[in-house]
């Protein structure tokens, strides 16, 4: 008898223990429509770009794994997809009104702060990064700097500006709303669910105002700099094989082992382009994601978000397709950010007709 209370007490351990991810299953590139030769030609040039890795993935199987697509990157901007999974699944909660206005929500920022006109920005407006408020941030580059209009130039929601501000507010607002960090959440709700193998939710925050000591080895760091912004950035290290698996849940509608995991309905208003950002190729951004509108060229609807320029998650649905290219950019590289758009077109070269 004791011995089968044991046995019912080892089960119950068991059942609460946390699931292990298993990598995704591979197929030939000739499975996948792809020339194994004409991969080889995207190998060849891969070796001499400076690349980390490249994983290419066809419904949900992988046909192309280059380079240490097992090691943790910080993925720079991609970061932002990761935050609209969340926001689809505490929209449809209801714990999150994207309709909400900062004022509302009680949102300001340090000297100078919000004004009025500011203040009505919602978070929608936010999601789509029209704002309309250009106030310092964290994490912000010298390109972003430079396009950066003067303060109540346009309207909330008027005129779309890539904006970290909007970016790292949505983080705030997302913890605040449900008392939990990003890197949590990210873990409860996408990685454990889909079986991330690498992604372990460890975080933790560094002061770029008052220590410049290296960045800590963990998944997820805030990035804080208190002289510009009350809110910091949320960086994210990432393999490329959990953001394959990550990129394959977009390609599958959200859908994982029959479970919706964020809402199809989410996913298709956040790569719905709102503003057009490259009028002569036809690329918008959504709430989140870039997006590939469909022309003469391509028939389909695509989305993407690059890091750094350099990093790239693309999923294709009309190609069946997840492409993730990763550099180590916080070790030495030489990798230029031409060369992302020839791996592209060598990806595309090698699918056969």
């Amino acid at each position: 008898m004791r011995f089968h209370f044991l046995l019912i007490l080892l089960a119950g351990l068991f059942v609460n223990l946390p699931t292990v991810g298993q990598p995704l299953p591979t197929i030939t590139p000739e499975e996948a429509g792809f020339s194994a030769e004409r991969l080889h030609e995207l190998e060849d040039f891969l070796e001499q770009s400076g690349s980390s890795s490249l994983m290419l993935v066809y419904d949900g199987k992988v046909f192309f794994d280059w380079g240490a697509s097992h090691q943790k990157h910080l993925i720079h901007s991609i970061r932002k997809t990761l935050l609209n999974s969340l926001y689809g699944i505490y929209v449809e909660k209801g714990v999150i009104d994207t309709s909400a206005t900062l004022a509302e929500l009680g949102i300001d920022d340090i000297e100078p702060t919000l004004t009025e006109q500011e203040k009505q920005a919602r978070i929608a407006d936010l999601l789509k990064s029209r704002s309309g408020i250009y106030h310092p941030a964290a994490a912000v580059s010298q390109g972003m700097l430079r396009g950066m209009p003067e303060r109540e130039a346009h309207q909330p929601g008027e005129h779309y500006y890539y904006n970290n501000w909007d970016f790292n507010t949505l983080g705030h607002i997302l913890e605040m709303k449900t008392g939990e960090s990003i890197y949590t959440l990210f873990k409860q709700h996408i990685a454990d669910p889909i079986g991330m193998i690498h992604y372990e939710g460890a975080y933790t925050s560094i002061d770029l105002d008052n220590d410049d000591s290296p960045i800590p080895d963990a998944d997820g760091f805030y990035q804080n700099e208190p002289s510009k912004s009350d809110y910091p950035a949320y960086h994210f290290r990432m393999s490329a094989h959990d953001l394959a698996k990550f990129g394959t849940l977009y390609l599958q509608e959200g859908r994982w082992d029959g479970k919706q995991i964020i809402p199809e309905s989410w996913i298709e208003a956040s790569t719905t382009a709102y503003s057009i950002t490259n009028p002569r190729i036809n690329i918008g951004y959504g709430m989140l994601w870039n997006v590939l509108i469909p022309n003469e060229n391509r028939a389909t609807k695509s989305f993407f978000h690059t890091g750094a320029g350099i990093h790239m998650l693309g999923v294709y649905p009309g190609s069946k397709l997840v492409m993730v290219h990763r550099v180590d950019t916080e070790g030495g590289h030489n990798f230029q950010q031409n060369s992302l758009y020839q791996i592209i077109d060598l990806v595309f070269a090698a699918q056969q007709k």
